[in-house]
């Protein structure tokens, strides 16, 4: 599990990897989900009240994303990793 944390009261994204789902969420806001809308076939992408884009849930993430490997560019802050 990779994540940056917030900083300045801005929530910071977090990869969530459940292995026992093989399932992969990215949180990019602390707000509630209210809607989800499905993208393609076990990618689902969560709104809040306002319409913004809270989350991705990515099923069979195995199958879809490389996840032995992460690779962050020309981010403008700080990266911490957690296992």
């Amino acid at each position: 599990m990779v994540g940056c944390f917030s900083r300045q009261g801005v929530q910071a994204m977090k990869l969530n990897y459940y292995p026992d789902t093989d399932s992969l969420y990215i949180d990019l806001s602390e707000k509630f989900s209210v809607e989800s809308r499905e993208i393609s076939e076990g990618v689902v992408l969560d709104y809040d009240a306002e319409g913004n884009l809270v989350g991705i849930d990515i099923d069979n993430a195995s199958k879809k994303v490389h996840l032995k490997e992460l690779t962050l560019s020309k981010l403008p802050s700080d990266v911490h990793a957690a296992a």
